[in-house]
């Protein structure tokens, strides 16, 4: 098995995403992609990797409530 097989490219993540290869990038300038290496002008992604949450969504933001709630408990 080569390296061909382990990673993807924007366009592939993007695809398999549902969403632009622009996306895809801003996603990993932003650190939100896990694994994901800048090379060149490329980012290399594991394949396998998931779609990061959009932070945009009620349902990242439901995320974070939710995670907050349980900091101030322990707090």
């Amino acid at each position: 098995m080569g390296l061909e097989s382990e990673l993807m490219t924007t366009m592939e993540a993007a695809e398999l995403w549902g969403i632009t290869m622009r996306r895809v990038q801003v996603l990993c300038e932003n650190g939100k992609v896990k694994g994901a290496v800048r090379m060149g002008r490329t980012w290399i992604i594991p394949r396998g990797t998931p779609k990061p949450i959009d932070g945009r969504t009620k349902q990242a933001k439901g995320t974070a409530l939710h995670h907050n709630r349980k900091e101030n408990d322990n707090g």
